[in-house]
């Protein structure tokens, strides 16, 4: 089975015994790191709209083979001012998610306020590493809700040719 390299830039802004990010990394199944910077150059790092607006799509999955997939790990409240940092970063490849459901437990059925552990998992299962996103869901007793919820929407985002299919679906779906 192929799994991608996940990178996790965490920044200690959430409550550890609920932080997804922290259990990946004790499970070893990401890297975490502390800084931007330390993120891998070429990395494909997921965040939000409207603060990036190049979405994911299927063909990032060479550049995610090569460079790896990254994550920010950061409170949803501190968002923007993190954006101004992510601003002047060009060495990363910034993508934001289409629009999926939250299945967690903190913010269940809000649109796009996905934990980490959902942000790897529904990047991994647009780009074809449905097997290595399942495997991170299963780490969570409501793992399989987030599939369940999202599972009409992955399908489709998966089979996009381009970005702008990506938008189609999510639009259909609106």
């Amino acid at each position: 089975m192929e799994f991608v390299k996940l990178y996790v830039l965490h920044l200690r802004q959430c409550d550890p015994s609920k932080c997804t990010a922290l259990r990946l990394a004790k499970l070893k199944l990401i890297h975490l790191v502390s800084k931007l910077s330390d993120l891998p150059r070429g990395s494909v790092v997921l965040f939000p709209h409207p603060f990036v607006d190049v979405v994911l799509a299927p063909m990032d999955r060479e550049l995610i083979i090569s460079r790896g997939l990254s994550a920010i790990d950061c409170s949803w409240k501190k968002l923007h001012e993190l954006s101004i940092q992510v601003s002047k970063r060009g060495r990363l490849e910034y993508r934001a998610l289409p629009l999926l459901i939250a299945g967690n437990p903190i913010n269940y059925g809000k649109l796009s306020m996905l934990s980490t552990v959902e942000a790897l998992a529904a990047a991994l299962y647009i780009t074809g590493f449905k097997k290595q996103a399942v495997y991170l869901l299963s780490k969570f007793k409501w793992g399989e809700t987030f599939l369940q919820l999202n599972k009409q929407l992955l399908e489709d985002y998966s089979k996009a040719e381009t970005r702008k299919q990506v938008l189609e679906v999510q639009k259909l779906y609106l």
